[in-house]
Order: C-alpha cells, then sequence, then structure tokens
C-alpha cells in the first residue's frame, strides 16, 4: 500500500510538470490546426491543382486491385462493396497536407527563433583572461604573459 502511495505521489509530481502540460496544449492546438490545414488543402489548393490538371479529383483516384468484384464507379462505390483498391489520390492529398503542415510549422519556428535571439542575444566568447601570476589582462589566446612573462600553457590549460 505504502509502494503505491509512493507511485500516486510520483504521478502527480509528473503531470505537475511543465512539459506534460505543454505536450497537452501542443496536441490539441495540433488537432485544431490539422482541421485548418486539411480544409486548406481540400477547400483551397487541391481545386486550383485539379482545374490546372484537366479538373482532376486526387482524393477519388484509386487502381483496382482485384477486378473480380467488378470495376467500381467510384473510391465510394468501390468501399461500400468491399472492392480492393489502391487510394493513391488521398495519399498525395495527405502528403501535400503534410507539406504544408511542416511549412506552416518551419514558418512558425523559424519566427519565435528570430524574437527568442533578439530578446535573449548570445554572450560574445571573451577575448581576454587574467593571467593567474599577475593578475593582468591579456589576450585569451596567449600563452604567455605579457607583463609578467609567466608560462600559461599549464595554468589556464
Amino acid at each position: 500500500m505504502a509502494e503505491s502511495k509512493g507511485v500516486l505521489k510520483e504521478f502527480k509530481e509528473f503531470i505537475a510538470r511543465g512539459n506534460v502540460i505543454d505536450l497537452a496544449v501542443g496536441v490539441v492546438i495540433g488537432a485544431a490546426f490539422t482541421k485548418i490545414v486539411t480544409s486548406l488543402v481540400e477547400g483551397v489548393i487541391m481545386p486550383p491543382i485539379g482545374l490546372l490538371t484537366g479538373r482532376i479529383d486526387f482524393g477519388s483516384k484509386f487502381v483496382v486491385l482485384d477486378g473480380a468484384k467488378g470495376i467500381p464507379a467510384s473510391l465510394a462505390d468501390a468501399k461500400a462493396n468491399g472492392i480492393p483498391v489502391l487510394a493513391y489520390g488521398q495519399f498525395i492529398n495527405d502528403v501535400i497536407s503534410f507539406l504544408i503542415v511542416a511549412f506552416v510549422i518551419f514558418l512558425i519556428i523559424k519566427r519565435v527563433n528570430r524574437l527568442w535571439s533578439a530578446e535573449h542575444p548570445e554572450a560574445e566568447a571573451p577575448t581576454t583572461k587574467n593571467c593567474p601570476f599577475c593578475v593582468s589582462a591579456i589576450p585569451a589566446k596567449a600563452t604567455r604573459c605579457p607583463q609578467c612573462t609567466s608560462e600559461l600553457a599549464g595554468a589556464m590549460g
């Protein structure tokens, strides 16, 4: 019984971590974003592509794998009658959706990184160091102190 209380306590600590909450928020936003991108691909991007390619609706493109039950008139007909098909058109739509999502995420991350770097400039590498013998400021790459002539190779390692 004491062990189960320890597990419960660990679970509460795990849930309370910011990473888990951030992940949950990311999943919810991702699901909503997926709906938006799907709508964009199916309703805005694919119709002009279909028009440019001779009014082809990629989502309904398929190849019949077994014609024993007949050749269906549509993908919906094939699915309703249990005819095995290779629905490559939906795959094309899904690849385009993925590429759009990946590109939008790239743009968002690029913008966030730009904002982050503007708020948190990287510290420049020091150009000087102190001699451990005379405490004079000397160039960072120096191997001998110009002030006290001490050799620094082993001391500053």
